[in-house]
């Protein structure tokens, strides 16, 4: 195995497959590995066989709710850029929630859902909140379980946005997305930067 996927102390220790069941998703890539195999097995087959859309969809499904709320939101700020007292509501208060995630702070991101501009696709930083822990929400949303893996496919959506924002380097920014989870399941900041970034910074 690859030294890539060693170390990911943040996620279950479970066959991926039950992750990718207990959040009713499939990947679209034939899998040879047992349904016992650990997500590192599963993630290194994807690898060889070039899957990157599908390493997404499972880096998604595996990272605990407050880990995978914050990959959404350094996706999100790949094309939204660095803070500023324009950045969209829902990109801010998700934000906020994984700082301190407490009902006030989710109850904040759903609110932003009620007045996100049509074409504002950071409402999947919000969404990946409201559903963090499995039900529809805070209060007495509490009480009712919200769809198997909504909070995943938000998360997973939001890092599809970013890579769409940046097809001018599709292959660079995908594996980048895919390193930055891989270091917030390790314990780390998600703070990678594509090769052209770097590059950008220190002309």
């Amino acid at each position: 195995m690859t030294k890539r996927f060693e170390n990911l102390t943040k996620v279950p220790q479970e066959p991926a497959a039950r992750m990718l069941a207990n959040a009713n998703t499939k990947l679209k890539t034939l899998i040879k590995a047992p349904a016992s195999a650990p997500l590192a097995v599963v993630l290194e087959e994807l690898e060889s066989k070039g899957a990157m859309i599908d390493m997404l969809r499972l880096l998604a499904i595996a990272l605990p709710p407050r880990e995978r709320v914050w990959w959404a939101c350094l996706a999100a700020r790949d094309y939204i850029g660095e803070k500023s007292e324009n950045d969209p509501r829902s990109l801010t208060a998700s934000e906020a929630w994984v700082f301190n995630p407490d009902p006030e702070h989710r109850e904040a991101a759903r609110a932003t859902l009620d007045h996100a501009d049509i074409d504002d696709d950071t409402v999947n930083c919000a969404l990946s909140v409201l559903y963090s822990d499995g039900t529809l929400g805070p209060g007495d949303l509490a009480e009712y379980p919200a769809p198997a893996g909504a909070a995943e496919v938000a998360a997973f959506a939001m890092n599809v946005v970013a890579l769409r924002e940046n097809s001018d380097r599709f292959e660079e920014h995908g594996q980048m997305l895919i390193d930055r989870a891989l270091d917030i399941a390790r314990g780390g900041n998600g703070q990678i930067k594509t090769k052209a970034k770097e590059t950008e910074e220190s002309a």
